[in-house]
């Protein structure tokens, strides 16, 4: 879930170093120069992207990396290298890779028909879950209205009422039929639309299937077997567990007026679409861990990363199943997820082979651009000043 952000143009900066040594010889032997350690990888360009995000006015910034061995944070502003943050959408690759993990156990299909699972929930003004995939809500090709695009949400939730309605308990099953009260973006499976309320069907999907809540399946299933110790699911508890820096919010989707404080808010409000809590260390360990298939076997890593076209970052980016492919200026490409929810913004990715990840987070949702943090650690492109 995401609100408005300024996004700026981005100048790439090569740096090179070079060093010159000169090799002493004996008068009848010449010296053989010693084995030299590999360079560090050098994470200047990201650092400057993160303090660019605070000249921005983003009140603090925080990023991980690790490129094989080396392991490096960065942070600026009021942030700390072990905060914790809300991760917004990144949650959406925790809910895909459950159901990925209940198709290899043979325990639901993802061509199943939502309608077999949630009988009559996927109904109204033309929205037909009979003709709808688990398949199509994990890659957002089921045309299903995104509740988030609803005016009366986006008052309650986004808008000024947010500071009335923050601890307002929603069950899925409320945002579900916000969205049914709207006609479909498309025909199942004819295009592509972000929709949070497809997350929020295969939430209700998981917990059918499972007979308990999504959030004990990805304790289960990832949180503790990866002892991920910084990460939860909050369900409807409003605190932010410690470490942790404030949260900012404009309260506005211009991204305009006075800055509001947001820490606190009952993540109900974006379920299994958006709800989690993590740190920039977690979200690398998730990351690697699953693109390296220590989470789901051969068949659903292949269905993982089987991905459609998207109109996002002039056809740079395409989507599997929670899961997002993006090529970067320098023709890299990196797999993961950005998550965006009050008064933070994400993101988590890793390249194809595991080995070079970044996460982060700015504590902010009007300013900063947090693909910029992509750009410098993988492409070593400076943000502009």
């Amino acid at each position: 879930m995401s609100a408005a952000r300024t996004v700026r143009t981005l100048l790439a900066a090569g740096l090179v170093a070079g060093l010159t040594a000169t090799a002493l010889a004996a008068p009848a032997v010449a010296a053989t120069a010693a084995p030299q350690a590999p360079a560090r990888p050098s994470h200047s360009a990201t650092q400057q992207a993160l303090d660019a995000a605070v000249a921005q006015g983003v009140p603090g910034a925080v990023a991980q990396a690790r490129d094989g061995r080396d392991r490096w944070t960065g942070t600026a502003g009021e942030r700390k290298g072990d905060d914790r943050f809300r991760v917004g959408s990144i949650t959406k690759t925790f809910t895909a890779t459950v159901l990925l993990q209940l198709q290899a156990e043979g325990r639901l299909d993802l061509d199943d028909p939502v309608e077999k699972w949630l009988p009559g929930v996927v109904r109204g003004h033309g929205h037909d879950g009979r003709k709808i995939t688990v398949r199509q809500l994990l890659n957002h090709t089921s045309g299903i209205y995104d509740v988030t695009s609803d005016p009366g949400y986006q008052q309650k939730v986004f808008g000024p009422g947010f500071l009335e309605h923050r601890y307002d308990t929603w069950t899925p099953r409320q945002l579900v039929d916000i969205a049914m009260t709207h006609e479909p973006d498309f025909a199942p499976g004819t295009d592509w639309n972000y929709s949070n309320t497809n997350y929020v069907v295969a939430g209700m999907v998981i917990e059918k299937v499972t007979g308990r809540p999504y959030g004990k399946a990805v304790e289960n299933r990832i949180i503790k077997p990866l002892k991920l110790r910084a990460t939860s699911v909050p369900g409807t508890d409003p605190r932010m567990p410690k470490p942790h820096s404030g949260a900012y919010s404009k309260l506005t989707l211009e991204g305009e007026g006075p800055t509001y404080e947001v820490t606190e808010l009952n993540p109900s409000l974006a379920s299994s679409a958006g709800e989690m809590i993590s740190d920039s260390n977690d979200l690398q360990t998730f990351y690697r861990a699953l693109i390296k298939g220590r989470l789901l076997p051969a068949a659903e890593m292949k269905e993982l990363t089987d991905t459609v076209a998207t109109p996002h970052g002039g056809g740079q980016t395409r989507y599997g199943l929670g899961l997002m492919r993006t090529r970067l200026s320098c023709g890299k490409e990196v797999w993961g997820h950005s998550g965006g929810i009050h008064g933070s913004s994400s993101q988590a990715v890793v390249t194809r082979d595991g080995e070079h990840s970044l996460a982060g987070n700015f504590n902010a949702d009007w300013t900063g651009d947090t693909k910029s943090l992509l750009e410098a650690e993988f492409c070593g492109t400076a943000p502009e000043k």
